[in-house]
């Protein structure tokens, strides 16, 4: 997908993911589609390389801390009114990745795969593959609810 940095390249092989890895995406698709959250290409795409995966990151980040965070939609399974809402208020399909910082706050991925952070309010880590470098390497997320209420 991407030209890694060596940081980000070791975090990743440490977490399990190789370049050619595929996961299955059919149960994630099908528990969230029975309650009206569709899997999209972007989601689909994003899960089958990176489904699964925990990032055992900490410490000081680039302007902020680094926190681990687990690729595992089912870990937003309960929020899909949250994921629902913020969808409709930010005119943009999110679905569910998984959590940061031990389910402080929910990472969701849009169509044109960016990543979101959601919570109360919601925040952009950008556009793959930036956005998971960003995640890694403890970069602040911009702040995208308050361009929409």
């Amino acid at each position: 997908m991407s030209e890694w940095s060596p940081e980000v390249l070791e975090v990743l092989e440490a977490s399990g993911w190789t370049a050619d890895r595929r996961v299955d995406t059919a149960n994630w698709r099908s528990t969230f589609e029975a309650v009206g959250i569709v899997m999209h290409d972007a989601a689909e795409a994003f899960l089958q390389e990176f489904g699964g995966l925990t990032m055992s990151v900490g410490g000081p980040g680039i302007n902020r801390a680094r926190e681990p965070f687990e690729l595992d939609p089912e870990l937003a399974w309960g929020e899909e009114d949250r994921f629902s809402e913020w969808s409709d208020s930010l005119g943009r399909c999110l679905f569910p990745l998984g959590e940061l910082d031990g389910g402080r706050f929910f990472l969701g991925i849009d169509e044109g795969s960016e990543i979101c952070l959601v919570e109360t309010w919601a925040a952009s880590f950008g556009p793959m593959p930036h956005a998971l470098e960003n995640l890694i390497l403890g970069v602040m997320p911009r702040r995208i609810d308050d361009e929409h209420r």
